[in-house]
């Protein structure tokens, strides 16, 4: 039995080697970590390349590697080199860099979406366009993300994680230095292309978190640096909301206004410049040494491919993440409605309150930003992942609930409690999303199922970001409101139904491979055998 202290993390000067094979068989790791019983994987003895993995049997043994790695009937599987670096897990020092560069431009990228939704009614005056136009400058990141999901997922399995993080950074710069062309009220087509430009950018960064998290980090991180990752787009959606009101007055001079939103491009353009800089310096493939068992039975193992799109199939078969697609597209969907049209619903209430309106926005993420953390670090020790959603998604209602009925009491200083708990919740359950999709479809790319994820969430902030915003210019706010709770109360429902997640994948097999528990339950002999069923159905 392979020791499971070597899950931890091992310090850069005792780094400890370890076969990437487990040797007892009284205990067996996940399904697809399973070997033919009649091959030996004792670490001092090397396995002859003549012998294969049974044909039926996944041979996917990390939830990084791409999906569609299975054995076939012809697939030979052997140790892809000699030497220490596929038997050691060290976790890296550079992970945190990586982990925090990525959040940084990840960030620069949320306030380019949000910056003019943030302050609506100036650009409406500024371009002389109407509301439902400023709004497509924020739901053209959603709209472009859907059709460019699948190329770019490809892309990130083919050349991976520094290619797909450069191209991302260098698309956001350009989008924010081609905005400064925009800077008369006439060339509002020109900022529309610089916005398209960084939606595109954005399809290069949404995917990533949970990839960059397992390649990166050891067994007890994985969670919390997901969290970080996705901490750099909410931070970023904050600072969307605070910082344009404050750079951007309500003027009615154009010449001064067009100085004042000059500014703000140059500054964000600036600031992506030096991130794509330090993407190109910081960014590597991956750590030098595997930082987890997974990872190290990943880089000790050459497999083939197979068709990129049955692992799409695979997904889309699986019960309990077709259902969290859903509920995670309807809970994301209707954040960013809400982020879209909070402008809008706050200076309808509190006429003249822009800075405000920026700040609620800005309370809401940054409560949310706590959520994730707080989940992140629970999910880490606990990996109780049915549960920590369910209540996180209720919890979201009940915030939403709260938010509609104070929103016309008249009274800034509810409105930002309110939405400040709502944030909580809502904001705090998007990473929790990702981390849940990964335990649900190991050993399947995580970079397919949080893909699959966003683009759900990109349908639903088109369709809920449309239609209450319509709601809201004929009903009033609370109309437009309630049309959320009633979609988030569904997606509660969903949640809680015996196939949103059944209990025995609470403690789904990506962290059993990590090290919460190697032996065997019924449930999972039972499970394994339905992948090798299909496996072999597929070959």
């Amino acid at each position: 039995m392979v020791n499971e202290s070597l899950n931890q993390e091992k310090s850069d000067d005792n780094p400890a080697p370890e076969s990437a094979f487990p040797t007892d068989t009284s205990y067996s790791t996940h399904p697809s970590d399973s070997f033919h019983p009649s091959v030996s994987g004792h670490p001092s003895v090397s396995i002859h390349p003549s012998v294969s993995i049974d044909p039926s049997v996944s041979v996917h043994p990390s939830s990084s590697a791409p999906p569609s790695t299975f054995a076939q009937p012809s697939a030979l599987t052997h140790p892809s080199s000699s030497g220490p670096q596929s038997s050691v897990i060290k976790v890296s020092k550079r992970r945190w860099a990586v982990v925090l560069v990525f959040s940084c431009y990840s960030l620069c990228n949320a306030f380019q979406w949000i910056q003019y939704g943030s302050i609506n009614n100036i650009f409406m005056t500024f371009y002389g366009v109407s509301a439902f136009a400023i709004d497509w400058l924020s739901m053209c990141y959603m709209l472009v993300y859907i059709p460019l999901l699948l190329p770019v997922a490809w892309m990130l399995e083919k050349f991976g994680l520094r290619t797909i993080a450069i191209t991302g950074s260098a698309l956001n710069c350009l989008g924010a230095w081609v905005k400064l062309g925009s800077l008369e009220p006439h060339l509002f087509p020109v900022t529309v292309v610089g916005q398209v430009i960084c939606s595109v950018a954005q399809v290069f960064i949404l995917g990533m978190p949970s990839r960059i998290a397992s390649v990166w980090f050891g067994a007890d991180e994985v969670s919390t640096a997901c969290s970080v990752a996705v901490f750099g787009n909410q931070l970023g959606i904050a600072i969307g909301f605070l910082v344009p009101p404050v750079l951007v007055p309500n003027i009615k001079d154009q010449e001064k206004l067009a100085y004042h939103i000059s500014i703000m491009f140059y500054i964000v353009g600036g600031v992506a410049t030096v991130l794509f800089i330090l993407v190109i310096i910081v960014f590597k493939e991956k750590p030098k040494y595997p930082p987890s068992r997974a990872q190290s039975l990943s880089y000790a193992m050459a497999s083939t491919d197979a068709s990129y799109l049955s692992s799409i199939v695979r997904l889309f078969k699986n019960l309990n993440f077709v259902l969290l697609v859903i509920t995670y597209g309807l809970n994301a969907g209707a954040f960013y409605a809400l982020s879209t049209l909070l402008n809008r619903m706050v200076i309808l209430h509190f006429p003249g309150e822009e800075v405000n309106a920026g700040r609620i926005g800005l309370t809401i993420v940054i409560a949310g930003m706590f959520g994730a953390m707080i989940s992140g670090i629970w999910l880490d020790k606990s990996k109780t992942y049915k549960q920590t959603t369910l209540v996180v998604y209720i919890m979201t209602l009940v915030g939403m609930v709260v938010y509609t009925f104070t929103l016309n009491l008249n009274r800034l200083w509810v409105v930002f409690i309110t939405a400040g708990t709502l944030g909580f919740f809502m904001t705090g359950y998007l990473p929790l999303g990702f981390e849940f999709a990964v335990e649900l479809t190991y050993p399947e790319s995580e970079g397919m199922s949080s893909g699959l994820l966003n683009v759900s969430a990109q349908v639903f902030g088109i369709i809920f970001t449309i239609s209450q915003g319509q709601i809201i210019d004929n009903y009033g706010t609370k109309p437009g409101n309630i049309f959320l709770c009633v979609f988030l109360a569904l997606g509660s429902a969903l949640t809680e139904s015996p196939g949103g997640g059944r209990e025995q994948y609470q403690q789904g097999p990506h962290g059993r491979v990590r090290g919460s528990s190697l032996r065997e339950t019924e449930t999972e002999r039972e499970r394994w055998q339905r992948l090798r069923n299909r496996d072999t159905v597929s070959t």
